[in-house]
């Protein structure tokens, strides 16, 4: 270990061979008796009127001379003179090098064999707003952003509980990305967070950009289409799961936190399903459960009833789509194929682009597109609508868009080369693929795969709030009760769920 030297020329010289980069600034003063100081800071991450005003002005006007004699420097003097309430001692340049290079600023004082971190960071963020992704009608809308202090500061505001508890690790050898595991003790786990942590500890990479390179390492199975560890980007929605039972994951760096365990019904709930009447959220979370089906077997139906079994088909409906698809050129697969290609090419486009030219893109080059093909004898009619029906229902679960557009193209696949029956044969697989699947023990298609009655009331159907009194079985928290109602007996063999 590099140990601080008591001659300040020697640390200077010493830090400026170990950072050697242009921002790495210092800035030398002296105190009223001659003795030399210095802060050395990266530039643009420090609130320097902070430094100026709590520790180079008090220094600068520190007198070591008592009734003439001079006392020694030491170590309780500085701190007694700084007027900064985030002041650590640090004996090593190993220990100081992360803090310099993590926004806060080094104090060293010649004479004085250790260094001085000064908590003053001033590092560029935007500001709490809304998240883009997830607009809310009703309740908060605040959402998080890439600095993991200020989510951290987020979530304590909506658990203003001792039992709140975050567990921050250093992850990246080039980035030191910080990572904030977050739980509230005697509700969560601890076994879930014992192995988050570890799981965490154990990452060997160089650099964490973002929150989503933890949740490829926390997943159980990593070539699954199913994602096995929840996202948000709201703190209202963070909290809620935390307080469920769950353990929250927050990085610097993004603004997307993380939640484990995750089960597959979280993807069809929304955080207005608990601001609105219970009959209105169940009518929401079957619109979106019917509307991914839609989106999925659609486009595989259509082929496949072309190519195998017309006759499932009403005979009116299966009358209007022979006469349309009577002088293609292609096969009812291909075109299906080359339609949902032509759809991912405009929401790529789209997204890529300028917004407002992104937005005229879209609309224009699906008109334009549509139209000249069907005119042309190129694509038929009915396929358009199938596709566009498709792709409209796929947006009505947006955390489930790029497992649903996965699932689409394989569906359509297996459906123009072997009918219904690949059609079942890959439904098959896919249940069982879910069936066993787990998050951290929780199963992925919990409460349904093992049936848990009592969890059933806040999973496709949404029960009003007495009812839920009890946190979800699945999640195995210590604290099972979150709602005591008074005057209430306990249902029934509910202790036995």
């Amino acid at each position: 270990m590099n140990t601080f030297f008591s001659d300040l020329q020697k640390n200077l010289q010493t830090l400026k061979k170990l950072l050697p980069s242009e921002d790495i600034l210092t800035y030398a003063f002296q105190t009223q008796d001659g003795t030399e100081c210095a802060l050395v800071y990266a530039d643009g991450m420090v609130n320097k009127e902070l430094l100026g005003t709590l520790i180079a002005k008090p220094l600068a006007a520190l007198s070591l001379k008592k009734q003439g004699d001079r006392v020694a420097l030491s170590e309780d003097i500085i701190e007694e003179t700084a007027r900064f309430p985030e002041l650590k001692i640090k004996q090593s340049f190993d220990e100081a090098l992360p803090e310099i290079l993590d926004g806060n600023t080094l104090l060293l004082i010649d004479t004085l064999a250790c260094g001085f971190i000064v908590g003053a960071k001033l590092l560029p963020v935007r500001a709490v707003i809304e998240p883009p992704t997830d607009i809310a009608v009703k309740g908060p809308r605040e959402g998080f952003i890439e600095d993991v202090k200020t989510n951290m500061s987020l979530v304590r505001k909506r658990l203003k509980t001792p039992d709140l508890r975050f567990q921050t690790l250093r992850v990246g050898k080039r980035s030191d990305t910080a990572v904030a595991v977050c739980w509230l003790e005697g509700t969560s786990n601890s076994k879930i967070k014992d192995e988050i942590v570890k799981k965490i500890q154990a990452i060997d990479i160089d650099n964490i950009p973002d929150s989503s390179y933890i949740a490829a390492f926390l997943s159980p199975r990593k070539h699954s289409v199913f994602r096995a560890v929840g996202t948000t980007e709201k703190p209202d929605i963070f909290t809620a799961k935390i307080a469920e039972g769950r353990v929250g994951i927050l990085v610097d760096g993004s603004p997307i936190a993380l939640t484990v365990p995750f089960i597959l019904t979280e993807d069809f709930q929304s955080s207005e399903d608990y601001f609105i009447s219970p009959f209105m959220a169940t009518i929401f979370r079957a619109m979106r459960l019917v509307g991914l089906f839609v989106s999925i077997f659609l486009p595989a139906f259509y082929v496949s009833a072309q190519l195998f079994k017309m006759q499932i088909l009403p005979l009116g409906l299966m009358l209007t789509i022979a006469s349309g698809v009577r002088e293609l050129p292609l096969s009812p697969a291909m075109e299906m194929f080359v339609v949902l290609l032509l759809l991912e090419f405009l929401k790529e486009a789209s997204i890529r682009m300028p917004k407002y030219v992104g937005m005229s893109l879209s609309v224009v080059g699906a008109l334009v597109l549509g139209e000249t093909a069907v005119s042309a004898g190129f694509l038929s009619t009915p396929a358009i609508i199938v596709v566009a029906l498709s792709g409209i229902c796929l947006y009505t679960v947006p955390d489930f868009v790029e497992t649903g557009s996965i699932l689409r193209w394989a569906f359509l696949l297996t459906a123009g080369a072997l009918g219904p029956f690949g059609i079942v044969l890959l439904s098959a697989f896919l249940l069982a693929e879910l069936v066993s699947s787990d998050s951290f023990g929780a199963p992925l298609l919990a409460p349904f795969s093992p049936l848990i009655r009592r969890d059933l009331r806040d999973s496709f159907v949404k029960y009003d709030m007495e009812t839920l009194s009890k946190r979800p079985v699945f999640l195995q928290s210590k604290n099972k009760t979150r709602l005591n109602v008074k005057g209430k007996k306990s249902e029934k063999g509910e202790e036995k769920q």
